[in-house]
């Protein structure tokens, strides 16, 4: 199967869905986040696949949201905003949940909803050239819809930071922290997602699929659909405060906001 926005590669029982806006980085827009959880609804349905492979074509796994994209929201309504940000929010607990394991392979830039795709995934393995950000807090915004499931892989303290700075951090870092499993070197990465792959088939179909239900059922994750619509609200408030206004339109215009420091 392929499509404008993602190619879906079968090799018997894996399935390896490759976003495919190499152009952007494989930047996120609407039209992209409504692909992605379609696609993964129809994986998670298919009972003759065992693995889903999530990756991103070109230069890097994902770089967060889209430009035009961005310029768009920033011109929408309260309303217009918080619909957007429960979409993010349902991709992200669809891959969260999906009834099948999946490996993120990780290269380039993973930023924004890219680093909570790798959250999603049970098994997430990087390059080691691969640069992550939780960029939102440059914008006056936060990563609201995605917080559930980055802070379940970094933890509080690790969350509380990047969440705040809005830094970027490499690989190494990531590893620390727990958002990735494994770093190898670049020309490994491929080497490396096949042993995950070929571990995952010789674990039991059923009981490999419902390990993550285990880990769900003993780690209390409280009403995710009130707390989508929560976080919904929270980003649709900061888009259109001043402050969220004034981040957009300086990252639109390529200038620093009127926050930052003189340079």
């Amino acid at each position: 199967m392929t499509d404008a926005l993602l190619q879906l590669y079968r090799d018997g029982a894996v399935a390896r869905l490759c976003m495919d806006r190499p152009r952007v980085h494989n930047a996120f827009d609407a039209d992209l986040i409504a692909a992605l959880g379609a696609r993964l609804a129809e994986l998670g349905d298919d009972p003759e696949v065992r693995v889903v492979v999530l990756e991103g074509a070109g230069p890097s796994f994902s770089a967060g949201a889209d430009l035009n994209w961005m310029r768009s929201m920033a011109a929408a309504g309260a309303d217009e905003n918080r619909e957007d940000a429960l979409a993010l929010a349902r991709l992200m607990r669809t891959l969260d949940q999906l009834p099948k394991p999946t490996i993120a392979r990780v290269h380039g830039a993973a930023f924004g909803g890219g680093v909570g795709l790798v959250a999603c995934c049970d098994v997430a393995i990087a390059a080691e050239g691969a640069e992550f950000g939780l960029t939102e807090a440059r914008l006056g915004l936060l990563p609201a819809a995605i917080s559930p499931y980055v802070i379940a892989a970094i933890g509080a303290r690790a969350a509380r930071r990047y969440f705040a700075t809005g830094e970027t951090f490499g690989a190494a870092e990531a590893l620390r922290i727990g958002l990735v499993h494994e770093v190898v070197a670049a020309d490994a990465l491929d080497a490396a997602v096949e042993r995950q792959v070929a571990l995952l088939l010789r674990a039991g179909p059923v009981a490999s699929a419902q390990a993550k239900a285990l880990v769900r059922a003993v780690v209390p994750q409280g009403d995710r659909e009130a707390l989508e619509r929560a976080t919904a609200d929270l980003i649709a408030a900061m888009r259109a405060s001043p402050e969220g206004r004034e981040g957009l339109a300086a990252f639109l215009d390529k200038r620093p906001p009127a926050w930052a420091p003189a340079r």
